[in-house]
């Protein structure tokens, strides 16, 4: 049985998809807040709470699914399931931490009109004020342990600095390139803790074959779709290439949605804008408003059956992107002139959350001095009491009910 190599000098043996579904189904019920502030759930639970891996390895995770198109909390959640459990844990890490959010969007879809506010209730907006001090406890932990120097936290500020300059995905790839570059020249390679190997148990060869499948079906969905006439193949098209292309993830993937399904009568602008509202009220990633949008559709769409196609479909890319990088990665990474260029990166991602920190998840949710103070208590619950996530993300809930009465 493979083993992790732990920086305490432990080794941890490989565990079960179960245990990988019931710690991302958890994680799936209660991660609001965006693909940011997942992050910080993830590494609340798998870095802090099970300590499945360190900062380092967890950060470069981190940055090299930002280098990958498609949602990056989700594939972030996808490696962390292959490191754990293989292939199972992969399928079990997506399934728990998706299947929530898009079990609720297709419902939601059934009853587009009568459940249309929800996404303003006062306990959703609690519910993303708590994202706030998840968010703020992981720069605060990564920050320790990745910008030990002043060279380090320098990288994280001027990082962060270029992503508030640049609001968008490719800023996000400007600074963590950046600070790759710096780290490469200026890191002292004896600086440096080892570095925590996992063997993913994926062959070379299979996850050659994996980009290569990836590649195809980007090529040839759409010309089968042209060719075919087949609406549920031209949706399937459609929703593959948003998954395939998108950088950023999240609220980046929607106007490409939109000009695939609106324009085309699929759906209607106004089911779109309501499925979307309902999108922000539902844990777990926004790439699930795929589910909302498959089940809206007319026949031979629509429903359960056309939700979870959808969902599958733009989900495969990140699927197969992560099952085909993760082992060429692997191997990258244990060369020290890449771990002096990785300690550079890891430092650029603390300033890329802390951005993140700021814009979307801090002025999305902080209204009032009232959020301000709730945020701040989440904070020190999470911090400092060392109370679970999931006590502090209910506790968040009924007070942003409270308030808003």
């Amino acid at each position: 049985m493979a083993v992790v190599g732990d920086p305490r000098g432990e080794e941890q043996a490989r565990g079960s998809a179960v245990e990988v579904l019931l710690a991302f189904l958890k994680l799936g019920l209660t991660s609001f807040g965006g693909p940011i502030a997942h992050l910080g759930y993830f590494r609340a639970e798998f870095v802090e709470r099970r300590r499945w891996l360190d900062d380092q390895r967890y950060s470069d995770l981190v940055a090299l699914c930002q280098f990958l198109p498609g949602p990056t909390s989700s594939q972030v959640g996808m490696a962390l399931g292959l490191g754990r459990a293989g292939w199972p844990g992969t399928l079990a890490a997506w399934c728990g931490f998706t299947l929530p959010s898009a079990v609720a969007l297709i419902v939601f879809a059934y009853g587009v009109s009568r459940w249309a506010g929800v996404a303003s209730s006062g306990a959703v907006h609690g519910l993303k004020v708590v994202a706030v001090a998840v968010v703020a406890q992981a720069v605060w932990g990564m920050s320790r342990t990745l910008c030990p120097d002043r060279l380090r936290g320098g990288l994280a500020v001027l990082a962060g600095l270029l992503v508030l300059v640049m609001p968008t995905a490719l800023g996000q790839i400007a600074a963590i390139a950046l600070g790759g570059l710096v780290g490469a020249v200026a890191v002292r390679s004896n600086e440096l803790p080892p570095a925590q190997h996992l063997d993913y148990e994926v062959s070379k060869r299979v996850a050659g074959t994996m980009l290569a499948v990836f590649v195809v079906l980007l090529v040839l969905l759409p010309i089968a779709a042209s060719n075919s006439g087949a609406m549920p193949l031209a949706a399937v098209s459609v929703f593959y290439k948003a998954g395939a292309l998108v950088f950023g993830g999240g609220h980046v993937v929607l106007p490409l949605l939109q000009a695939g399904v609106v324009p085309t009568g699929w759906v209607s602008n106004d089911a779109f804008l309501a499925g979307y509202g309902a999108a922000q009220a539902v844990p777990g990633p926004l790439f699930t408003f795929a589910a909302y949008l498959g089940a809206a559709m007319p026949e031979p769409l629509g429903g359960w059956s056309g939700g979870l196609l959808l969902l599958l479909a733009i989900f495969l890319p990140a699927f197969l992107l992560v099952i085909g990088v993760m082992p060429f990665w692997e191997t990258l990474r244990r060369h020290r002139s890449v771990q002096q260029a990785l300690a550079g990166i890891n430092a650029a991602v603390v300033g890329v959350l802390a951005a993140a920190l700021y814009d979307p998840v801090w002025t999305s949710a902080i209204r009032s001095k009232a959020d301000f103070g709730l945020a701040l208590a989440a904070f020190g619950l999470l911090v400092f009491g060392r109370v679970s996530p999931v006590v502090v993300v209910g506790a968040a809930a009924l007070a942003g009910w409270v308030l808003a009465r």
